[in-house]
């Protein structure tokens, strides 16, 4: 359901401009973080908004990559905006408050418990036109994040990868379903 209210550090992203969600695998490849910071620069650079979580991996390889281009980025964290979670993302942290936001559904304080994050990922595809799910083992929060975009009416692609690499597994079963292929 919907939030009673968000937190915000920063500012919220435009409602007029396009939304991407860029999501995946905390444990990336190479592969995977090199393809999120491409798609997440490009899609910058045309003026899309990009949402993710801030967790280490994916995340940050989509929030960085849309900083590289001079874009606007936006993290839904599962804690409190005045908790800087994971705590390796300090710098990051800090851009987004200034370049974009950071947004939390938890008042500040709140501790980044467990249960919060699949909360936290309906917030990321619901701010968002559409979801790219770029590398996701077969029981993923990515893919939890891609049922709940479902449920919203959000479009959902998926970069493929190696047939025999486990982080691409989640990603070739949304292709299996019908997500779009990146």
């Amino acid at each position: 359901g919907m939030p009673y209210g968000l937190y915000v550090k920063g500012e919220l992203p435009e409602e007029n401009r396009t939304s991407v969600a860029i999501v995946g695998a905390r444990r990336c490849s190479a592969y995977g973080e090199k393809m999120t910071l491409q798609y997440s620069e490009i899609l910058a650079e045309a003026g899309a908004q990009i949402i993710s979580g801030m967790a280490l991996g994916i995340d940050g390889a989509a929030h960085r990559g849309a900083l590289s281009s001079g874009g606007k980025t936006f993290a839904v964290l599962g804690c409190g905006v005045d908790l800087c979670y994971p705590r390796e993302h300090k710098g990051l942290y800090t851009d987004l408050s200034v370049k974009g936001g950071i947004l939390s559904e938890y008042p500040p304080g709140t501790p980044p418990l467990a249960n919060h994050f699949p909360a936290r990922n309906r917030l990321i595809s619901g701010l968002a036109d559409v979801v790219l799910v770029m590398e996701a083992k077969e029981k993923s929060g990515s893919l939890i994040t891609a049922d709940m975009a479902l449920e919203q009416g959000r479009d959902i692609f998926a970069l493929p990868g190696p047939a025999d690499s486990a982080l691409s597994k989640g990603c070739h079963r949304l292709i299996d379903q019908g997500a779009g292929i990146l």
